[in-house]
C-alpha cells in the first residue's frame, strides 16, 4: 500500500545514512568578503517575491511528508513553523489523500494550522488527473510536480514507464490555475529537461540535487536486492552545478535544494540568481521535536543568511543576486566542459 510505504519512507529517513556521499560543490564556491560593507545589519531584507508571494526569509521547507497518519502530527509541526516565520512549505505526494479520504487529513492538517503560509502541493509528472484535487484539497498557492525517475527504478514497486511525462506535464500546466514547479528529488535538473520544462509552461524549477537525501538510498534499504541501489546510490547532478546549469539555460525563477544546511550554503545559491532554497531532510528530523525547534532552526537559518549578506555589502536578496563569487576546483571544471563561462561571476561588484 502506499500509506506503508510512506511509513517506511519516513523511519527510514530518520533512522539512516540516506544521504549522497558526493558534495553538493558549494564548497567550489566563495563569496568575495567586503572589508567596507556599508550596510546596516539591522536593516538588512532577506524577504523575497517568489511567483507572487511574499516570503520573509527565501526558504522552502521542501517535500517529504503526507500520506500516512503518523506524518500528520510531522505536517502540523512544519506548517506551524512555516506559519510563523512566514517561509512556503512543500507536502509530499497527494496522491494518497485523493485516492484514500482517510489519509487527507494528514495533508490538510498543513492548511488548517497554517492559514496564511504559501503551500506548495505535490503529484507525480503522469498525474494529470489528480492535479486539480489537489489545489482543492489545500487551497494551494503553487503546486509542484515531482520528477523522480531514479527513485522509481530502485523503488521496488516502482513505475517504470516514463514514457508522455512532457505531455502530462504540458496539460496540467494548461488545465490548473496556479503556479506550476517542477522539482527534482535528489538526481537535479539538467539545461536540456530546463528548457523542456520552460517551454511547456512550468513557472518554476526546484533543483533537488545530489548532495542531500538520495532517494535512491532510501530505497535501497526497502529492496530485496540492495546492489542495484548501492551503484547509482550517488547518481545525478551536484546541486550547484545544477543550479547553474538552470539558471544559465531559462528565465525561469530556481529553487536551489538538494543538500544546502545553512544560511551561508543559501547565500551562495542566492548569489548564483536563485531565488529561493530547499531544505528537507533536517527539517524533517526537527519535527519530531516539535515547531519550536524548527522555528529555531529557521531563525538561525536567517541569521547565517544576513550574516554573509552584511559581509559582502548585500542590503536585500536582489543585491545578493549581484555579488562577486569565486568558483574553483571540481564545480568549475565541470562546468568549464559544460562551456559556462565561471568567470563572469568573479566580475561582479
Amino acid at each position: 500500500m502506499i500509506s506503508d510505504r510512506k511509513l517506511e519512507h519516513l523511519e527510514i529517513c530518520k533512522n539512516y545514512d540516506v544521504e549522497h556521499h558526493r558534495t553538493t560543490g558549494f564548497e567550489d564556491i566563495e563569496l568575495v568578503h567586503r572589508a567596507l560593507p556599508e550596510v546596516n545589519f539591522d536593516e538588512i531584507d532577506t524577504s523575497i517575491d517568489f511567483l507572487g508571494k511574499k516570503l520573509d526569509v527565501p526558504l522552502v521547507i521542501s517535500a517529504i511528508t503526507g500520506g500516512h497518519p503518523a506524518s500528520k502530527v510531522l505536517n502540523q509541526e512544519l506548517a506551524i513553523a512555516a506559519d510563523k516565520c512566514n517561509v512556503a512549505m512543500g507536502v509530499g505526494s497527494q496522491r494518497a489523500g485523493i485516492t484514500n479520504p482517510e489519509l487527507t487529513s494528514t495533508f490538510t492538517i498543513v492548511r488548517d494550522v497554517a492559514p496564511r503560509s504559501v503551500i506548495i502541493g505535490n503529484i507525480g509528472a503522469p498525474q494529470v488527473e489528480y492535479a486539480n484535487d489537489a489545489i482543492n484539497m489545500l487551497d494551494l498557492d503553487m503546486l509542484a510536480i515531482h520528477l523522480n525517475p531514479l527513485q522509481e527504478i530502485i523503488q521496488p514497486e516502482g513505475d517504470l514507464d516514463a514514457q508522455g511525462y512532457v505531455d502530462s506535464i504540458s496539460d496540467i500546466c494548461k488545465t490548473t490555475d496556479v503556479p506550476i514547479i517542477a522539482k527534482e528529488t535528489g538526481a537535479g535538473i539538467s539545461s536540456i529537461d530546463a528548457k523542456i520544462l520552460e517551454n511547456i509552461g512550468v513557472d518554476a524549477i526546484d533543483i533537488e540535487g545530489v548532495g542531500g537525501t538520495s532517494w535512491a538510498a532510501v530505497e535501497t534499504y526497502r529492496a530485496e536486492d540492495p546492489d542495484l541501489g548501492n551503484l547509482f546510490w550517488d547518481w545525478g547532478i551536484p546541486t550547484a552545478v545544477s543550479t547553474i546549469e538552470v539558471l544559465e539555460s531559462t528565465n525561469l525563477p530556481v529553487i536551489s535544494s538538494g543538500g544546502i544546511r545553512n544560511g551561508l550554503e543559501a547565500a551562495k545559491a542566492l548569489s548564483l540568481g536563485s531565488t529561493a532554497v530547499g531544505i528537507a531532510l533536517p527539517f524533517l528530523k526537527h519535527a519530531y521535536k516539535g515547531h519550536e525547534y524548527i522555528q529555531e532552526k529557521i531563525e538561525q537559518f536567517q541569521l547565517e543568511l544576513k550574516t554573509a549578506m552584511f559581509l559582502v555589502g548585500a542590503q536585500n536578496i536582489e543585491q545578493l543576486q549581484e555579488k562577486r563569487l569565486i568558483i574553483t576546483g571540481r564545480t568549475r571544471e565541470i562546468l568549464n566542459e559544460m562551456e559556462i563561462n565561471t568567470k563572469k561571476y568573479a566580475r561582479r561588484i
